[in-house]
């Protein structure tokens, strides 16, 4: 690692040397036989570019836009945990970096740090969401609704742009070799529950019994959009078409959950097709490597891609450096395909 990072792939071992084994682990790992990690990377590599020749590309513009926010390039970064263990200020080293490009940036609710620092010196332009799980007590399986309250609450009141629902979790992934806890010296969005007694002991598990009416019940709370991430099918995106939803994230989380599943790209085109002709936006994220992962997807009918690992490694590496080169491989790609 004593030369200078060429391509994006040249990160990743700065993480490496940045955080101790089990978290190197759990920060790249995928599920069981790590099948649908392998497969998010290799699915990109069966689409083949159909390039237009004798067009014009003296001016190209990467912009996009997502729920009317405008993005000077079309990849955000996906809410990952833990950064705290990456960079001293964690999520908020992020969202400055994610901010200094114009994109976009979706928040763990296991961040490190409170949204509210994070949200504090980025300008009402970027836009900064909320990912939400819904948890409940692990031992009655009771919902902390007020747990879920109490994060929408303060995400619009930080001037979160949107609450990114996670789908695809009602149980926790099954991965070897990861740390079980953080390191208690490592603050996280769980444990900033509201002032009350019971929340303060509560220990709290993912709520198994989410389901298509509950999206009803997180409207109830808030006016912001609510993106649902990690839908793989045509019938699911229908559903959410039909249950409200702003935006649909195809994802597989990573393929940290439940390995097996379709790699995200391979998901996306009947993903966007049985939400044609709806105003639903479509996202994606799994596999981004290169700019023309980025424009197969864009192709595909999604309106911006995001990316997890990577944005981990250009943390550990240097918050500004990684992005800037991420966003200058894209323009490169951009000028020789479109």
């Amino acid at each position: 690692m004593t030369s200078k990072p060429l391509i994006l792939q040249d990160f990743e071992p700065y993480l490496k040397k940045k955080v101790p084994g089990t978290w190197w682990e759990y920060f790249q790992r995928g599920a069981d036989a790590q099948q649908t990690l392998a497969d998010n990377l290799l699915a990109f590599q069966k689409y083949r570019l159909r390039p237009r020749c004798l067009r014009d590309v003296s001016q190209r513009d990467l912009s996009t836009t997502i729920l009317g926010h405008r993005l000077d390039f079309p990849i955000g970064v996906s809410p990952t945990a833990y950064q705290g263990m990456v960079h001293p200020e964690g999520e908020i080293a992020m969202a400055k970096g994610v901010a200094s490009v114009g994109s976009a940036m979706a928040l763990s609710i296991f961040s490190s740090r409170d949204l509210e620092d994070v949200a504090a010196p980025l300008s009402s332009e970027t836009p900064l969401f909320q990912q939400l799980n819904v948890f409940c007590d692990h031992q009655t399986l009771e919902r902390t609704v007020e747990y879920t309250e109490h994060i929408i609450k303060r995400a619009e009141k930080a001037g979160l742009k949107g609450i990114v629902l996670t789908v695809d979790q009602p149980v926790r992934g099954r991965r070897l070799a990861e740390p079980a806890v953080a390191p208690p010296s490592l603050k996280f969005a769980l444990v900033s529950l509201p002032n009350d007694p019971h929340f303060s002991r509560a220990k709290v598990t993912f709520d198994p019994s989410m389901t298509w009416d509950d999206i009803e019940w997180l409207r109830s709370m808030t006016s912001l959009p609510i993106i649902l991430k990690g839908i793989l099918t045509a019938e699911d995106a229908k559903e959410a078409v039909r249950r409200g939803a702003s935006a649909i994230w195809v994802s597989n989380h990573g393929g940290r959950l439940l390995d097996g599943v379709s790699a995200s790209i391979d998901a996306l085109p009947e993903v966007v097709d049985a939400v044609r002709g709806s105003d639903i936006e479509v996202y994606l994220d799994g596999g981004i490597r290169q700019g023309t992962d980025v424009l197969k997807a864009l192709a595909l009918g999604a309106r911006a891609v995001f990316i997890g690992r990577p944005a981990l490694w250009g943390l550990a590496y240097d918050v500004s450096l990684v992005s800037l080169s991420l966003c200058s491989n894209d323009e490169e790609q951009a000028s020789k395909v479109q």
